[in-house]
């Protein structure tokens, strides 16, 4: 083929891609969570497809400008200014720290429900914004989108979805109720651990007690946090005969940022896809100062730190604590740290504002990540098959760490007692006990063995759903049955019915035959 066929031959496939691409409209949750949206937004534009992202005015990560999506600016915030994670992070470390008495764990759940609260509350007055502007909901309807792709984390996308009556792709790990599979698919208590417990699925009897007691904690949770704010939006824009959460249930496909060598098995349903691994990619070369220092470590090899995008800093006693640790060890550190110089600070450990994390935990000199357990560090921490240690802070990063700690990849530290003496031991030991490695490199294998690559997959399903306009035939209608009807309870209660009539015309049938088979016997015997 001459040059100039060639040419016209790819402007042609060229064409054709960005012809048949379609409009996604993009309601994304802010921080690690747009870390990984922006990921899919990248893949969607790559193949020809038209992005609108909606993001409100305290945004700090999701950029209004980008070559890959097209945004639309909500006048109004949603409760996620990096100062109100900022300050409600330090909250969080020092209500830890005050110890393990009962009330330091009682202040610590109240604050955390009192956020959450406050956080969906500014959401439903955003949406309530959206709604009420007649001018924007008939340009997002003018638009004609093939899909509303959200993450369920907030509620904001799941609800403009069905109010412009578009099919809905979750990119998911959580709703507002909690991890992802329990809006959706059965969850029984006898082997599901609820997120928080630090269980198996593999309980005892206590074990068993401890998960049935923290999901009814878990539904006062939700009845004070999300019940409160959903249930009167929902209402007052749907109908007083919807639920808020059956508008969750029917979400076509739920990409699931996770797969089965992080969860525990438990039931599924047909429109959960697994994507675990999906931002995880071969590492690129280092720039040269930062490989040169890698090299510098020689055959001892590297450690990486970072406390992901919200911790800017720990309290000054700690980080003097984690460089003293470091500086005894032969290891060269590379640490993200934005707070005050630590006086410890060995020679062998470079601090940086940023670092590719990536890039070098790909690096073959790489020996431990110390993170704090967000669920995009440990999934390329698996994909690189390098062992953790863990310092987790809030939210769902104890869960996740014990997850790793149960498969044997990962030393798990308290921050409210941990010290210099705590973090050096957990480090040696990750180094040295070769354990840790070989099964973080099997658990990789793990990860890695699939017939294609997580975010071709995701890619796959969104646009399956906007060729078919939907998927319904994969989604349960269940959601619809009231609890009466899921759990059968009507059904019980009818065969209940029957057995005491069938036992009541049993009983009374002997009563008769017995009173005659008597006046028979009183009427022979006179």
């Amino acid at each position: 083929m001459n040059p100039a066929a060639l040419v016209t031959l790819v402007v042609l496939l060229c064409s054709s891609s960005l012809g048949n691409g379609g409009k996604v409209l993009v309601f994304p949750v802010d921080g690690s969570h747009w870390v990984n949206m922006k990921v899919i937004i990248e893949e969607l534009h790559s193949r020809g497809h038209e992005i609108t992202v909606l993001r409100p005015t305290d945004t700090w990560y999701i950029q209004s400008d980008s070559p890959h999506y097209k945004s639309i600016t909500i006048e109004s915030p949603a409760g996620f200014d990096e100062k109100f994670f900022g300050s409600f992070i330090t909250t969080m470390l020092n209500l830890r720290r005050q110890g393990g008495s009962f009330w330091a764990r009682l202040s610590l759940e109240y604050e955390l429900v009192s956020k959450f609260y406050n956080m969906h509350a500014k959401v439903m007055e955003l949406m309530g914004q959206i709604f009420d502007d007649a001018k924007l909901m008939q340009s997002l309807h003018d638009t004609k989108y093939d899909l509303v792709l959200t993450d369920p984390a907030i509620g904001g996308g799941v609800l403009l979805g069905h109010r412009l009556g578009l099919p809905l792709v979750f990119n998911v790990r959580w709703t507002v109720q909690g991890e992802g599979h329990q809006a959706i698919a059965p969850a029984p208590l006898s082997y599901v651990p609820i997120p928080g417990t630090e269980l198996t699925d593999k309980m005892t009897f206590p074990q068993r007690i401890k998960n049935v007691v923290y999901y009814f904690f878990t539904v006062f949770q939700m009845w004070y946090v999300t019940d409160s704010n959903y249930k009167p939006f929902v209402h007052r824009y749907f109908g007083s005969d919807v639920h808020y959460m059956e508008l969750f249930q029917a979400a076509d496909i739920w990409l699931m940022r996770n797969d089965f060598t992080f969860e525990f098995p438990r039931p599924t349903m047909p429109n959960i896809v697994y994507m675990s691994g999906f931002q995880c990619k071969p590492s690129k070369p280092l720039p040269k100062e930062l490989e040169d220092f890698v090299q510098s470590a020689g055959e001892h090899g590297i450690i990486i730190m970072t406390l992901g995008t919200l911790v800017k800093n720990l309290p000054q006693d700690i980080t003097e604590d984690i460089a003293s640790a470091f500086a005894e060890l032969p290891q060269k550190v590379i640490w993200r740290h934005q707070g005050k110089r630590p006086s410890t600070l060995g020679n062998n450990t470079l601090i940086l504002d940023w670092l590719p994390q990536n890039d070098l935990l790909g690096h073959p000199k790489t020996r431990v990540f110390v993170a704090h357990g967000g669920t995009n560090g440990i999934q390329e921490a698996i994909y690189h098959g390098v062992p953790l240690v863990g310092l987790p802070l809030m939210f769902d990063q104890p869960d996740n760490f014990f997850r790793m700690k149960a498969r044997g990849v990962a030393k798990v530290l308290d921050i409210a007692t941990m010290n210099k003496d705590v973090f050096l031991e957990a480090l040696k030991e990750v180094l040295y006990e070769p354990s840790y490695r070989e099964k973080m490199k099997a658990l990789s294998r793990l990860q890695r063995d699939q017939p294609m690559k997580p975010l071709d997959l995701a890619i796959f399903w969104i646009e399956y759903v906007m060729r078919h306009k939907g998927a319904p035939h994969l989604r349960t209608e269940s959601y619809k049955m009231s609890n009466i009807q899921y759990y059968c309870i009507d059904v019980a209660a009818f065969l209940l019915a029957v057995i005491l009539l069938i036992f009541t015309v049993f009983i009374s049938a002997m009563k008769f035959l017995w009173r005659k088979m008597f006046s028979r016997s009183k009427a022979k015997k006179e």
